[in-house]
């Protein structure tokens, strides 16, 4: 199954628009063919990494689905001309598809990877009440490091599943996917970010009219001050010297 890129004006990356009916579509097919595959998605933090690193870039430009994930990648999308709703109908967070796991043709076996074991366990159960036809089992990423990547690659071998959602939070998952994508079992690879956590409602979820504003990044920051200023006021300034090198060394 291959599907259309379209390019992000101003951010010089490209994204696959699908709407929460169409990403349904598109990994019931995947679970049909049984190949291995990756879901990511595309907000400023990930625009900025795709720009200053080889590793990331490379695991984008290459994944089978980049959704648009971020009011702004969303709003810059729009100026391709294609029709966007006031309701930002094409936003697709983790925990915008989600709840539509049930609808996925075929999907038998589910794996949860990331988060503490507690959180972990809490959204295994979630989940298994979205897809109550599959089979849901998790694996904990408290403590991440080569010993516990090890033992999740030996697990996920040994579960065989045919959809992982990924939640080590952005760029460990990405970085665990460039290192080992090669050595994993067939699948579905969805990177999630914090959505096992806020799943488990070890994280609030921002209210959805937040969002239709884009103004989730608020919500986070209130939240959690320490770990989201910098990605509020830092980030942003690192991105826009990442495009204007980019556009004087004569890219498009």
């Amino acid at each position: 199954m291959s599907l259309a890129r379209q390019n992000i004006p101003v951010l010089g990356v490209d994204a696959t628009p699908l709407t929460v009916d169409g990403l349904v579509v598109v990994l019931s097919g995947f679970v049909d063919d049984g190949t291995r595959r990756t879901v990511v998605g595309h907000n400023l933090h990930s625009v900025t990494l795709t720009h200053s690193n080889a590793g990331f870039r490379a695991l984008y430009e290459n994944s089978d689905v980049v959704l648009l994930d971020g009011a702004p990648v969303l709003w810059l999308w729009g100026r391709t001309g294609n029709a966007v709703s006031p309701l930002m109908e094409y936003r697709l967070g983790s925990t915008d598809w989600l709840p539509s796991l049930g609808r996925v043709d075929g999907l038998e076996r589910i794996a949860v990877v990331g988060a503490g074991t507690e959180a972990n366990a809490k959204a295994v159960t979630q989940i298994q009440g979205i897809a109550p036809a599959a089979t849901v089992t998790g694996f904990p990423g408290e403590g991440w490091n080569d010993d516990v990547e090890t033992a999740a690659v030996g697990w996920l071998a040994e579960h065989q599943p045919q959809l992982v959602l990924l939640g080590l939070g952005m760029p460990l998952q990405e970085s665990v996917l460039q290192r080992r994508l090669d050595m994993l079992p067939p699948a579905i690879y969805c990177t999630v970010g914090g959505a096992i956590e806020q799943l488990a409602g070890v994280q609030k979820l921002a209210p959805r009219w937040l969002g239709r504003l884009g103004l989730e990044w608020a919500w986070r920051l209130l939240l959690h001050p320490r770990r989201v200023a910098y990605r509020v006021f830092g980030e942003p300034w690192v991105l826009l010297w990442l495009l204007a090198r980019r556009r004087l060394r004569g890219h498009a």
